[in-house]
C-alpha cells in the first residue's frame, strides 16, 4: 500500500501557500515533523511514498503550474529517500525524460510517476522506450483542461489532447470522403487541423502569412516559465513534418487566392491582433507581442498596461530581468480574466507579483506622456510613473476579414480559434480537434 504524503505543507496562512524562495512562518506540517510523521508510517507498514510538498491552502505546490520549477519535489523526496527504506515515488512537473532518469540515477527518487504527462500524451512511455523523444506531445502545466475542468464539476481533459478522457466516442475515423482542405493560419489551431485532417485521409495543404509556424503562442512562450508553449509548437511542426503536410510560408492568402486553389474545404484559422491605443503624441509605446519578440525595448523602467493574463507574465518575465515595472490596470482587481484560468495558475502568478513587490495600480489609467514617464491617474489622483516605455496588454480581436470575404466562394467554409473568437490555447486546439474530425 503507497500513500500520498507531503513533508512539508507550505501554508503561510489560511487558504494562502508560501512561494519558493520566500522566508515565512510554516502554519502546517514543516520538514522535521515532516520526517518523524513519515518515519512513523513506514512503521505502521506503508509500503511506499508517493511524495510531495504542499495542502489545499498552498494549492500551486501541490498542483503546480508552469510558474513552479521543473521536478520541483525531487530535493524534498530526497529527504524521505535517506531516512526511508521504501521506495518513494516522485511526479510533479517529471515530464522530461532527461531529468526523469537524472533523478533516479542521481538517487533523488526511487520511481519517476506521471500523471498530467500522460493526459497530453498517454503513449509517453512507450516513445520514450522508443528513443522518440521528440514525438512526445508536452503538458503545458496550464491545468485547463484538467484541474482547471474538475473545479468546474467538469470532465477532466486535456488542453493539448482534447480526445483526452473520451477516446472511445471523441477518437479519429478515416474520411468517407477525401477531400481538399486549405488551411489559412499557421498558429496552433491551424496547425491541429492540419494534422487531424490529414491523420483522416484529406489533402491538406497550410498557409501562412510569416516566415514560421505558431501565431500568438511565439511570443507567449518566450518568457522561461513558458517554455513547454514553444515545445509544443515544435511537437505540431514535427508531426506535421512527419504526415508530409505542404506548408506554405510568407503568403498572405486573398480571395483571389481561394478561387485559384479550388478547395473543398477553406478553414481559417487566421487568429488574433494585439489591440492598441494611443497615448497622446507618445512614440515609446509598444504591444507586448513587440517586447516579447524583441521588436521593441521595454527599457530599464517601463509601465505594462492591463493586467489580464499577458500583462501579468510580460511584467513578471520583464522584473526577472532586472527591470523596474509599473502595471496600470482599469479595473478593481488585477487577473480579472474573462476567459477561464485555474484557480492554482492564477493564485500563484498573483502572488509572485506581489512577493516580487512589482508595482500595481489598480482603478487607474495612463493618461498621457510626460517629460521621463507617464501621467496616471486613478480616480482624483494623479502620479507620474517615470518609464522608458508603455506596454500594452489590453487584449486581443479576432483576424477574421478573409472568412467574410471567402465565405461564400467554398462548399464549406470553417473559422476557429481566436479567428473566431478570442480566448485560450485550449480552445484553439479543441475547436480544430472537432471541426478536422468532423470533415
Amino acid at each position: 500500500m503507497s500513500l500520498r504524503y507531503s513533508i512539508k505543507s507550505f501554508i503561510k496562512n489560511w487558504r494562502s501557500g508560501g512561494l519558493p524562495g520566500e522566508e515565512f512562518v510554516e502554519m502546517g506540517r514543516d520538514i522535521p515533523e515532516g520526517i518523524e510523521a513519515a518515519k512513523m508510517l513506514e512503521a505502521a507498514g506503508y509500503d511506499a511514498f508517493n511524495g510531495d510538498v504542499g495542502s489545499y491552502d498552498s494549492w500551486y505546490w501541490s498542483h503546480p503550474p508552469m510558474y513552479q520549477a521543473k521536478g520541483l519535489y525531487l530535493p524534498y523526496n530526497k529527504i524521505l529517500k535517506d531516512i526511508l527504506k521504501v521506495p518513494v515515488i516522485t511526479a510533479g512537473r517529471l515530464d522530461d525524460p532527461d531529468l526523469a532518469a537524472e533523478a533516479i540515477v542521481s538517487g533523488q527518487t526511487d520511481f519517476v510517476g506521471l500523471a498530467r504527462p500522460l493526459l497530453a500524451d498517454p503513449q509517453l512511455p512507450n516513445k520514450v522506450r522508443a528513443e522518440k523523444f521528440d514525438r512526445i506531445r508536452p503538458c503545458l502545466s496550464c491545468q485547463e483542461g484538467c484541474m482547471g475542468r474538475l473545479a468546474k464539476y467538469a470532465q477532466i481533459s486535456c488542453a493539448v489532447n482534447p480526445a483526452c478522457g473520451r477516446e472511445a466516442e471523441y477518437g479519429l475515423s478515416a474520411a468517407l470522403e477525401k477531400k481538399s482542405v486549405m488551411i489559412v493560419g499557421g498558429g496552433v489551431a491551424g496547425m491541429e487541423a492540419a494534422r487531424v485532417a490529414t491523420l483522416r485521409g484529406h489533402v491538406v495543404t497550410l498557409y501562412e502569412k510569416s516566415c514560421r509556424l505558431g501565431g500568438v503562442v511565439i511570443p507567449g512562450g518566450v518568457p522561461d516559465f513558458k517554455d513547454d508553449d514553444h515545445a509544443l509548437i515544435r511537437w505540431y511542426e514535427r508531426e506535421l513534418a512527419e504526415l508530409k503536410v505542404p506548408v506554405v510560408f510568407n503568403t498572405e492568402v486573398t480571395e483571389e487566392t481561394v478561387r485559384l486553389a479550388k478547395p473543398d474545404v477553406l478553414i481559417v484559422a487566421t487568429g488574433s491582433q494585439p489591440k492598441v491605443l494611443k497615448i497622446g503624441d507618445a512614440d515609446n509605446v509598444y504591444t507586448a507581442e513587440d517586447v516579447l519578440n524583441g521588436v521593441k525595448p521595454a527599457g530599464d523602467r517601463t509601465i505594462v498596461i492591463g493586467a489580464g493574463l499577458v500583462g501579468c507574465e510580460t511584467a513578471l518575465w520583464l522584473h526577472d530581468q532586472g527591470k523596474k515595472v509599473t502595471i496600470v490596470e482599469l479595473a478593481p482587481k488585477i487577473l480579472a480574466l474573462a476567459g477561464p484560468l485555474c484557480h492554482a495558475n492564477h493564485d500563484m502568478l498573483h502572488d509572485l507579483l506581489v512577493f516580487k513587490k512589482i508595482d500595481i495600480l489598480t482603478s487607474s489609467y495612463v493618461a498621457e506622456p510626460v517629460a521621463g514617464g507617464f501621467k496616471v491617474r486613478s480616480g482624483d489622483t494623479e502620479t507620474i510613473v517615470p518609464a522608458d516605455s508603455a506596454i500594452l496588454a489590453i487584449g486581443y480581436r479576432s483576424e477574421r476579414s478573409l472568412y467574410d470575404k471567402a465565405r461564400n466562394l467554398v462548399p464549406e467554409v470553417y473559422s476557429f480559434g481566436d479567428a473566431r473568437q478570442v480566448s485560450n490555447i485550449m480552445y484553439a486546439i479543441w475547436d480544430a480537434y472537432e471541426v478536422a474530425r468532423s470533415i
